[in-house]
């Protein structure tokens, strides 16, 4: 799982910009009214996105822009993979829980490869903001940042879409599953 942030080639960053424009294009439902030549404008003035971008992209997240605050003239790209990305599965939620495992440990926590890639883990709103433009995580799950109350207990939360809605559950924070990984945000 490498999901680490590192400067990118200038090839890699024209072949991360053209996937990034295919998706903008092919999904105006995600982000109707926007342009790319204005988003565009914004990633080439901050690199270090391009990174956090291209780090999602590689581990499966194909991000996508699903919102724009206009007041403060940001874009938010979040992982808009149809099931929760592939090269993020099979991690418990924190540090903390990574060091509880005794057996069957795995590489690392969802904390740690969130901000690894300079991601932002979802929270239940955006989570939920997410699921209102298009429908994920209906065959797999996604770990959400989860409130320090709960977390003190043990637990974590994570979240899907079955029946038509979107549920969100609680879990151990140390147990992990193939089908579970996590999603990330950007803002730019």
């Amino acid at each position: 799982m490498d999901a680490k942030r590192r400067k990118l080639s200038a090839d890699e960053k024209v072949e991360l910009l053209e996937i990034l424009e295919k998706r903008f294009e092919k999904h105006m439902e995600r982000h109707q009214d926007l342009k790319w030549e204005d988003v565009l404008s914004k990633l080439e003035k901050n690199p270090e996105k391009l990174e956090a971008l291209h780090a999602m992209e590689r581990t499966g997240g194909k991000p996508d822009v699903v919102s724009y605050d206009q007041k403060k003239d940001v874009y938010t790209f979040m992982d808009c993979s149809e099931e929760t990305p592939e090269g993020r599965r099979s991690i418990c939620y924190d540090e903390e829980a990574l060091e509880k495992r005794k057996k069957n440990k795995p590489e690392t926590s969802v904390e740690n490869m969130a901000r690894e890639m300079g991601a932002t883990l979802l929270d239940e709103e955006a989570y939920r903001q997410l699921q209102s433009v298009g429908e994920f995580d209906r065959k797999t799950s996604s770990w959400i940042s989860t409130p320090e109350s709960v977390r003190k207990l043990g637990g974590a939360l994570f979240g899907d879409r079955r029946y038509g809605r979107v549920f969100i559950y609680h879990n151990g924070a140390d147990s992990y599953y193939g089908v579970r990984g996590f999603r990330g945000s950007l803002k730019v």
